[in-house]
């Protein structure tokens, strides 16, 4: 069971804006469907050779990996702009 309201705005106004419904499920075709389902492949282990959890690790590396790439993005686009003669008027100098 689920209720709810809605909000309309002054040139598309609703007509119904309160409900209360109720969802039918059929369980027999939900069990059918759910013995159908396929294991999702691993893609990634976070465990290393000794089945120690690597996954912070694994992610804190990766963030850090991006910051840096970014950093290397800006700093070369910055270096890309300050030579164009057409676009050195977007950098600001210090």
């Amino acid at each position: 069971m689920f209720v709810g309201s809605v909000s309309d705005n002054f040139d598309e106004r609703i007509e119904q804006k309160i409900f209360h419904a109720e969802i039918v499920v059929d369980n027999d075709k939900v069990a059918a469907e759910t013995k159908a389902y396929k294991k999702i492949p691993q893609i990634l282990s976070f465990t290393d050779e000794n089945s120690a959890d690597n996954m912070k690790q694994e992610i804190e590396s990766n963030y850090r990996r991006i910051k840096t790439d970014i950093v290397s993005i800006i700093e070369n686009e910055m270096d890309r702009i300050s030579n164009d003669p057409d676009l050195q008027h977007l950098v600001q100098e210090e």
